[in-house]
């Protein structure tokens, strides 16, 4: 009988968490949360032809895939020497898909037509307004410093409300502080410096979450770089990097 009285309450305990956390993951908004980062220091010129048309057409793909509902937001933060206090732009989608349960083929037809409609309107504006930011030219002292790595606790931030979060980087990824790692003085010379700089580094991001997180770099070097200028090692680094702080992937493009 005892056992049974266990077996029961022990139970119950497990539907009743269960419930909670069903709760508390549906207190959640169900959109994206998309964090833009652009290189505002002086290693990124926007003006290059070839930067500008890679970066335009990453930048079109982004906004076509994560701006698709009422709600999804996208964010640009600047990389300098001050980057998670930089937010330049903020935009919430405000193209809503409504219900078409029981739409009659012909009504179904002219609903998916207003929202398509819509929703083209709309990533065309976020597309411009990121163009715009992109473009937008740092003379302040913050252009000669690169924090990269301060764009953890933005990143881990935006968990805090949304379960979905993506963040693109449009930078040559070399870290450079005075008070930090520099890359342009001393770079990582193989994979596996890289390795333990990038588990040395996380350590001091060890209370931000960055579970899940989908991580994308688009880097500025054309395919014919040197490795001297295009050092693979410091894009391992980032890799590792991210990996150690629990993002789910994370992407070169």
């Amino acid at each position: 009988m005892k056992k049974t009285l266990v077996l029961l309450l022990t139970t119950l305990c497990v539907w009743s968490c269960s419930d909670k956390t069903e709760n508390q993951t549906e207190t959640k908004p169900k959109n994206t949360y998309t964090l833009v980062f652009f290189d505002k220091t002086q290693s990124v010129d926007p003006n290059n032809d070839f930067v500008k048309n890679k970066y335009s057409a990453a930048i079109r793909e982004l906004v076509d895939k994560n701006i698709n509902t009422e709600g999804d937001i996208l964010e640009v933060y600047y990389i300098h020497e001050n980057t998670s206090k930089a937010k330049a732009l903020s935009i919430t989608s405000r193209t809503a898909k409504g219900d078409t349960q029981g739409l009659s083929p012909t009504d179904l037809e002219a609903a998916n037509n207003v929202y398509d409609l819509g929703i083209k309107k709309e990533r065309q504006i976020i597309y411009n307004a990121l163009i715009k930011k992109l473009m937008e030219n740092n003379t302040s002292a913050s252009n000669s410093e690169t924090n990269v790595s301060a764009s953890v606790p933005v990143i881990s931030a935006a968990f805090d409300t949304y379960p979905n979060v993506k963040a693109f980087f449009f930078s040559d990824m070399v870290e450079s502080m005075k008070s930090g790692r520099d890359f342009h003085r001393m770079a990582p010379i193989s994979h596996d410096q890289a390795e333990i700089w990038a588990k040395e580094d996380v350590s001091k991001y060890k209370n931000y979450n960055l579970l899940n997180a989908d991580v994308s770099i688009i880097l500025p070097f054309s395919p014919n770089t040197s490795s001297k200028i295009n050092n693979p090692n410091v894009t391992d680094y980032w890799s590792i990097f991210f990996d150690e702080l629990g993002a789910k992937r994370v992407n070169e493009l």
